[in-house]
């Protein structure tokens, strides 16, 4: 599919597929250039006895790549998250330079939400700099 993308793509990832999304960026040079991507209560390992969190996606030590990824890197997490505990954000955090990491106090838990108006203008305003 990467032929039929263009450049300043913007990428979002939710839950499992955030973490799939974090893999992938971390392991492959993506062949379009990224002007934002969004990667929402991503687990970062598989800590919790109970639930296998990562399915198979493990990230690799080195996270440099992803960190590169893209020119706005946003990753979201919300404190009241009933899957992926905040504990996660801090582990991206000590991985990562760049990204802007939002705690939001309260997404339903695990971003249970209809509406994300929080994403929406983070978008538009990333692409005004265009």
């Amino acid at each position: 599919h990467f032929p039929y993308l263009r450049n300043n793509i913007i990428l979002i990832g939710s839950s499992l597929g955030g973490i799939f999304l974090a893999k992938y960026l971390s392991e492959h040079k993506f062949p379009k250039k990224i002007l934002s991507t969004f990667i929402i209560c991503p687990p970062f390992d598989d800590t919790l006895l109970e639930e296998d969190l990562v399915n198979g996606f493990k990230l690799k030590s080195d996270l440099s790549l992803l960190d590169k990824s893209s020119k706005n890197f946003y990753l979201m997490f919300s404190k009241d998250d009933d899957v992926v505990p905040i504990s996660h954000a801090k582990k991206y955090e000590k991985k990562l330079k760049n990204a802007k990491f939002i705690i939001y106090k309260s997404k339903n838990g695990h971003f249970k939400v209809p509406r994300f108006p929080e994403i929406v203008k983070m978008i538009e305003k990333d692409i005004k700099k265009i």
